[in-house]
C-alpha cells in the first residue's frame, strides 16, 4: 500500500460523501457517505474491500458530527489506512472571483470561501463546515488541507462566453458573470475521453452531459472549457430535480407584482420547488418519474422538457467544436442509468449524425463505461465520473508545489 493516501470530504447541504483514495492511481480504499443530514433519517453506509456497512444514527446530525463519527468508527478502525493518509481534499462548490485553482486551505482562503457563498449558499456553507472540523480534527494536517473548487475548470472561458448582456458595471464592481458548475467532474471526462478515443488533450472536441439532482453541459474545446450551461450560481441552464435552470427573468417580477410572492419565498420555488418536483407534482428523482413515463401524463412532460432542454444545448454547443465534434458524454446519476434520456435527447440530434445503438443503450448502467453509438458514426459514450481522485490528484499537486 502507498504510504500517501488523500482523505476526500464532500459536504453537501444534506449530505456527505468521503474516500481514502491513492492520488496517483485512483484506487479507493474506503469510500461512503452520510445521508440525511439534520434529519431523524441520518444514516452512513461505507465500503471497506468490497464489503458494504450501514448504520443508522437515528439522531438528527450536523456535519461536524458527522465527520467525527467516520474518524472515530471507521478511520481509526483501519489503522493501516489512517496512519497513510497525508491530505485532505476538499470539494468547494464556489470560489467566486478570488479563487481561480486550487489552494491550501488558510484563513484568508476560508473568508474568500465565505464570500462566494452568496454564489452557491446551498453549497458552500457546508463546504466550510467540513473544512473547519477536519482542521481542527487533524492539527498535523492543518497546512495540508486543499480546497478543489468546482468553478475552477471552467475558468478558461472567454468573456464572450461568461458575461451577461447586463451593464457591464455590475461584473467589473460585484463580479456578476457566468462561473459555471460541476467543473471537477467535466475535468475528469475531459481527461477520461482523452484516454478512450487516444486523443491529446490539446486536439480534444467534447460535450461532456453531467446529468444528476443538479445537471450541466460544458462544451469543451481543444481540451478547455469554452461554454457551460450553469451561471453566476447553479440554478441556470438545464432543468434539474427541484431547480428550474434557464427561465425568463420577468417571471420572477411578475409572480413576485401579480401574485404577492414575496423574492425569498420565489428563490425557494425556483431552488427547491422546481425542476423535475415542479413538472412532475411528485417528485425531484428521476428514477421514480421514468417509472410511470408510458403511463403518466405529468411523468412523460417533466422528462420530455428535460431532454428537450438537454438536446437545445447539446446541439448549440457544437458550433464551438471549430467544426469537429469528437464525442458525447453522459455522466452523473441520470447520465449513467437512464437509457430513456439519453434516448429521447439523442433522437433530438441525428441531423447532427448521431445514432444510437439501441440495444447497447439498454444495457449501460451505473459504474460501466460503455459507447452507445453506432459503429462508424459520431462517439457517444456513458463514463461514470470519478470526482474524487481529481480532487486527490489537485490535491497533491498543490501540496508538492509548497515543498
Amino acid at each position: 500500500m502507498s504510504k500517501q493516501l488523500v482523505l476526500i470530504l464532500n459536504c453537501g447541504s444534506s449530505s456527505l460523501k468521503f474516500s481514502v483514495i491513492h492520488p496517483y492511481n485512483g484506487k479507493k480504499f474506503l469510500f461512503g457517505m452520510v445521508d440525511s443530514l439534520l434529519t431523524s433519517k441520518s444514516c452512513v453506509t461505507w465500503s471497506n474491500n468490497g464489503i458494504k456497512y450501514k448504520h443508522i444514527l437515528n439522531e438528527k446530525i450536523a456535519h461536524k458530527t458527522a465527520i467525527n463519527f467516520i474518524i472515530e468508527n471507521i478511520l481509526k478502525k483501519e489503522k493501516k489506512l489512517f496512519e497513510f493518509i497525508v491530505a485532505i481534499g476538499h470539494r468547494v462548490v464556489h470560489g467566486g472571483k478570488k479563487l481561480r485553482k486550487s489552494v491550501i486551505i488558510n484563513n484568508k482562503v476560508i473568508k474568500f470561501i465565505e464570500e462566494a457563498a452568496c454564489f452557491a449558499p446551498l453549497h458552500n456553507p457546508a463546504n466550510i463546515y467540513g473544512i473547519k472540523t477536519t482542521l481542527n480534527l487533524f492539527p498535523s494536517l492543518s497546512r495540508k488541507n486543499v480546497a478543489v473548487f468546482d468553478t475552477a475548470f471552467h475558468q478558461t472561458m472567454s468573456e464572450t462566453a461568461y458575461l451577461y448582456a447586463i451593464p457591464y458595471f455590475f461584473y467589473k464592481n460585484y463580479s456578476i458573470r457566468r462561473y459555471g458548475a460541476h467543473g471537477i467532474s467535466h475535468q475528469y471526462i475531459t481527461y477520461k475521453t482523452s484516454k478512450i478515443l487516444n486523443k491529446s488533450l490539446k486536439s480534444l472536441n467534447i460535450i461532456s452531459c453531467h446529468l444528476g439532482n443538479g445537471a450541466s453541459v460544458a462544451a469543451i474545446c481543444r481540451g478547455v472549457c469554452v461554454d457551460t450551461s450553469m451561471g453566476l450560481t447553479p440554478l441556470e441552464g438545464l432543468v434539474m430535480g427541484t431547480r428550474s435552470g434557464d427561465i425568463d427573468p420577468a417571471i420572477i417580477f411578475f409572480i413576485n407584482k401579480q401574485l404577492g410572492i414575496n423574492l425569498q419565498d420565489i428563490y425557494k420555488i425556483l431552488t427547491m420547488d422546481s425542476g423535475l418536483l415542479g413538472l412532475s407534482g411528485v417528485s425531484s428523482d428521476l428514477r421514480y418519474i421514468e417509472k410511470k413515463y408510458y403511463c403518466d401524463k405529468n411523468a412523460k412532460r417533466s422528462i420530455n422538457i428535460f431532454c428537450h432542454r438537454l438536446a437545445k444545448y447539446i446541439s448549440g454547443y457544437t458550433c464551438l467544436m471549430e467544426g469537429r465534434l469528437d464525442a458525447i458524454i453522459f455522466t452523473g446519476g441520470i447520465g449513467e442509468n437512464s437509457c430513456l434520456v439519453r434516448e429521447l435527447t439523442l433522437s433530438k440530434l441525428i441531423f447532427l449524425g448521431v445514432k444510437m445503438d439501441i440495444s447497447r443503450n439498454l444495457t449501460v448502467r451505473s459504474g460501466f463505461y460503455s459507447n452507445i453509438n453506432v459503429e462508424g458514426t459520431i462517439p457517444v459514450l456513458v463514463i461514470p465520473s470519478n470526482e474524487d481522485w481529481i480532487i486527490a490528484q489537485e490535491t497533491m499537486t498543490v501540496i508538492n508545489k509548497t515543498k
